[in-house]
């Protein structure tokens, strides 16, 4: 796995601490049982707090993912490959202008 994003992520999360925002949000990282991966990101109180996307791709069941924000959580689910796949889309999102917000 590519550590960069680890980093990122990790830069971005503490970027957000502030000794009251960690202690009721933050980011979960799971597994599903069909199999896949669950990314969860908190979004209230940050920079990116109404930001809004909505995308899935089904291809079969070893190559699927959706990603959700409801300008409150950014949610994305993947097949078992991936989970750098979802971290990398919320970097992505993290990273674009929204011109709705």
């Amino acid at each position: 796995m590519n550590r960069d994003i680890f980093e990122w992520l990790t830069n971005w999360y503490s970027s957000n601490c502030n000794d009251e925002w960690e202690h009721t949000y933050g980011i979960k990282i799971d597994t599903l049982d069909n199999p896949g991966w669950s990314f969860k990101a908190d979004l209230v109180e940050t920079e990116e707090e109404g930001k809004r996307v909505s995308m899935k791709i089904m291809n079969n069941d070893n190559d699927w993912f959706e990603i959700n924000s409801d300008g409150e959580i950014f949610t994305a689910y993947g097949d078992a490959s991936k989970l750098q796949f979802l971290m990398n889309k919320f970097k992505e999102f993290v990273e674009t202008i929204d011109s709705q917000a």
